[in-house]
Parts: C-alpha cells; sequence; structure tokens
C-alpha cells in the first residue's frame, strides 16, 4: 500500500449493547494510541538507558459533532459501562485497507456547547482486554 490520507476513514464503535455503530460522519478528529510501558534497568555500568518492554496499551479519544440520531454518536457514548469493539479502518471498510481493532471502556463522554452555539464532544476510551493492540486489514 502506498502513502494515503486520513480522508474517507471509517470508525465504529459498539453501543452498550454491544452493537457496532458507523460513527465516522459525527467524528471530525481522533486519536489512537498503542503505547506500552517500559521499565528502566540500566546498571551502573553503562552509560546510556537500557530498558525492558512491559505491558502493552491502547486508548482512542474521538472528537465529534453532537449527533443525537438513533444509533450515532449520542446513543454510542450516552451510557458510558460496558465493553465496546473500537474498529478503525484507514481509508474506509473496503478490503485491504488497514484496520486497528481493540476492546475497549469509555471513561469519558464530554458535550462542549461554545459561545457561538457549536455543539461538540469529546469521549475518551481506555484499553479493557489485556490483549495487545495489532494491526490487521479489512
Amino acid at each position: 500500500m502506498a502513502k494515503i490520507s486520513g480522508l474517507g476513514d471509517y470508525l465504529a464503535i459498539d453501543d452498550s449493547g454491544g452493537s457496532a455503530r458507523d460513527i465516522s460522519n459525527d467524528v471530525t478528529s481522533a486519536t489512537f494510541d498503542t503505547g506500552q510501558d517500559l521499565q528502566v534497568v540500566t546498571g551502573i555500568d553503562k552509560s546510556a538507558q537500557e530498558r525492558l518492554i512491559l505491558l502493552g496499551d491502547g486508548t482512542v479519544t474521538v472528537n465529534g459533532v453532537y449527533n443525537a440520531a438513533s444509533n450515532k454518536s449520542h446513543d454510542v457514548f450516552k451510557v458510558l459501562s460496558g465493553t465496546r469493539t473500537v474498529t478503525y479502518c484507514v481509508g474506509g471498510n473496503s478490503s485491504s485497507n488497514p484496520k486497528l481493532e481493540m476492546e475497549m471502556l469509555v471513561t469519558s463522554y464530554n458535550l462542549d456547547r461554545s459561545a457561538s452555539g457549536e455543539l461538540t464532544y469529546s469521549a475518551s476510551l481506555a484499553l479493557q482486554s489485556g490483549t495487545v493492540p495489532t494491526w490487521s486489514t479489512v
């Protein structure tokens, strides 16, 4: 696959009942962090850091325009409880595109009504399953 933009991406997140909902049209930006912890184990005999790989982790932050329509972003995030499958496909949900999928918990859902009248949201999710997030293809 060649270099591509983030145009036409696909994002689906389970609602609290476990049904995947395509909220791509409501999302204005998203951040996917698939980091891992490191332990510094540098001995006194070294002149640079020495580290061991520890636990993997994943977080997602989604920002968007508030949408109260059935099965859209507000329906997905209004109930915080329950495990959610997050599926992100770069370039769309079609064959051979990169896909990141993680089992997550919603940690927050915040609405922001600006002085000009915009109503937007921000939702944060954190890894739940103990399974390291990995990339695959659609």
